[in-house]
This record gives structure tokens, C-alpha cells and sequence, in this order.
């Protein structure tokens, strides 16, 4: 980071998070995730786990108003795609 207004990113998960279809597929995007973390870890937002989890209540505290920002709606049961996508953001939400 460069300055004191430039915040980190979130992991990189490359195409995976539009091949999430089951618990396999999201095993990887964790891969990708970890991999990405211990190659660029201060690149992260939330590079510890403590914000990392700060982040992802928050981000999952607030999915209905995330959703409804989409057009979408609350699922009653979330997909494996869902979760892949709120994992992925948590690393960088600020």
C-alpha cells in the first residue's frame, strides 16, 4: 500500500467463483484463497483473522440489503456459490 487512503484488496480467486456448484468447488476457492493470502498477504484488506472475521460478520450481517442492492432476494437456503462469494469478499470488505 502507497498511502494512508489505499486499502487492501480482496483474495484472488481468479474464475473459480463462477464454477461453484458444491462443497469441492468451494474447497478450491478456500485453496485459492489460502494460496493467495501467504503469496500477498499484506495486499489483503483483512489479512489477520480476527479482521478477516470482523469482515465476514459484518458482510454476512448485512447480505439481505447486499441482496437486495443486486435485485436479488434472501435465499431461504444459501448455495455453495453464495457462500464461496461472501468468503471471497470478507477478505476484502472494509
Amino acid at each position: 500500500m502507497t498511502n494512508q487512503w489505499q486499502t487492501g484488496r480482496p483474495a484472488n480467486a481468479g474464475d473459480l467463483l463462477d464454477q461453484v456448484h458444491d462443497h469441492r468447488d468451494l474447497a478450491r476457492v478456500l485453496e485459492a484463497m489460502r494460496a493467495d493470502l501467504l503469496d500477498h498477504p499484506h495486499e489483503w484488506e483483512n489479512h489477520t483473522l480476527e479482521r478477516y472475521l470482523d469482515a465476514l460478520a459484518a458482510i454476512i450481517g448485512s447480505l439481505d440489503s447486499l441482496l437486495a442492492n443486486r435485485g436479488e432476494n434472501l435465499p431461504e437456503q444459501p448455495t455453495w456459490a453464495l457462500i464461496a462469494e461472501l468468503l471471497v469478499a470478507a477478505s476484502g470488505y472494509e
